[in-house]
């Protein structure tokens, strides 16, 4: 059986070698979905008996762990110095400094891997985390997949 939950946040980024927009400073509305697999749980008397996992604990823990360190956060490639060392002049602001570009298939994978030993197999069923999927705007997303 497989869930998703989705969640949403702000961010902005920029490609730098790219040979359009995305080489400025923007900004995107992203969306995350969160596949998880896993059996039904069948302990009796729990709270998540019938379920994968409960979709509050899905949202929490993909907030603890990625969203809200990315949220209203400006995701920049380490190798970007020129912006980098821009953000670094803005005093408190909020950057998150990645060792890729942040294209929608790499915060993916990012993503991905932040999430993957995060989700717990608390009851047995198998529980593991099967894709990421992020939109950068209604129209493109990138999947990574286990």
């Amino acid at each position: 059986m497989q869930i998703t939950r989705r969640l949403e946040f702000d961010a902005g980024h920029r490609i730098p070698n790219h040979n359009s927009q995305c080489k400025h400073l923007h900004g995107h509305r992203y969306i995350m979905d969160i596949t998880l697999a896993g059996d039904v749980i069948t302990v009796e008397g729990v709270s998540e008996q019938g379920m994968v996992m409960d979709f509050s604990d899905v949202k929490r823990i993909a907030k603890e762990q990625v969203v809200d360190a990315w949220d209203h956060a400006f995701l920049v490639y380490r190798g970007d110095k020129v912006v980098l060392d821009f953000l670094n002049t803005l005093p408190n602001h909020k950057t998150v400094v990645l060792e890729v570009i942040p294209t929608a298939e790499n915060l993916a994978k990012v993503a991905f891997d932040l999430l993957s030993n995060a989700y717990r197999d608390t009851y047995g069923n198998h529980l593991k985390l099967e894709r990421v999927r992020l939109y950068e705007t209604p129209n493109n997303w990138a999947d990574y997949t286990r």
